[in-house]
């Protein structure tokens, strides 16, 4: 696997030395985001030897390497999913790929659906910790030690700072934003009711397919970590409503504006 991360590399250098600071993984509702930046250098996902592809329909596929701001970062338009048939260790190749071309920091940002009572559709929420019980660790098999130990620490996995920094960037976009723990699961079909009201008696507030896999193969790596949900909708068995992604997309979609600004404010005060 390492030479495979290594092979991916050399793909992306021939087309770029460019190094970033920061990682950014865009969810639904962002998949724009990269087009609106000072782009040095776009690498497809197909030109890279080895890389998985996205297949979820709207992800564009490829890595946006530029500026917000002054700031030098790496934009992935598509993230890949583990439903999507892949080996887990292939779903945080991407982050393990931004991480060694330079990345320090890296945001993570998702559609969740909501747990929290207390949520509706269109809110965000700044992650301040996970469960991934229901899915493999990105880290089984053999220990990659030229990134990281074999045991690595996972109780702080979002950064303290970095939250801070959230909630000050938020503050001043004049966005309310939620607090909680995102629960992921494997997707793609969404979960039942009774899994929902099992991920509420664990303590969680938010539901996905995503994120939390790319959040522990970062920190391994020692990378420092944050990310933020946009509740598209409330879980299965909340309201009366069936769940179908059309709904998931066009919540993302009306609330694109403000992620967009959010994600902006982040980064230029990271």
């Amino acid at each position: 696997m390492y030479q495979k991360l290594m092979t991916c590399v050399s793909s992306v250098r021939e087309k770029t030395d460019f190094k970033p600071e920061i990682g950014l993984i865009l969810g639904s509702g962002l998949g724009d985001y990269a087009d609106g930046i000072q782009t040095e250098a776009v690498v497809e996902y197909s030109e890279i030897e080895g890389f998985p592809i996205s297949t979820v329909k709207g992800h564009k596929g490829r890595f946006v390497f530029g500026y917000v701001e002054h700031v030098p970062v790496v934009i992935m338009q598509g993230r890949v999913h583990y439903y999507e048939g892949y080996a887990m260790s292939d779903v945080v190749l991407p982050t393990r790929l931004m991480g060694v071309l330079g990345a320090k920091k890296i945001i993570l940002t998702n559609a969740a659906g909501g747990v929290n009572e207390t949520y509706s559709s269109g809110d965000f929420m700044m992650i301040t910790d996970h469960i991934t019980t229901a899915v493999p660790s990105p880290l089984i098999g053999p220990n990659l030690d030229e990134l990281g130990e074999r045991f690595p620490d996972m109780s702080e996995v979002y950064s303290k700072r970095l939250q801070e920094v959230i909630r000050k960037s938020a503050k001043k976009c004049g966005i309310v934003l939620k607090e909680g723990v995102y629960v992921q699961f494997t997707g793609p079909n969404y979960e039942t009711p009774a899994e929902i009201r099992m991920c509420r008696a664990w303590g969680g507030d938010a539901v996905g397919m995503s994120t939390a896999c790319e959040a522990m193969a970062a920190r391994h790596m020692g990378l420092e970590v944050c990310g933020i949900s946009c509740i598209t909708n409330l879980a299965a068995g909340m309201s009366q409503k069936q769940l179908n992604h059309k709904e998931v997309q066009e919540t993302a979609d009306r609330v694109s504006e403000e992620f967009k600004k959010l994600v902006t404010e982040m980064i230029i005060n990271m």
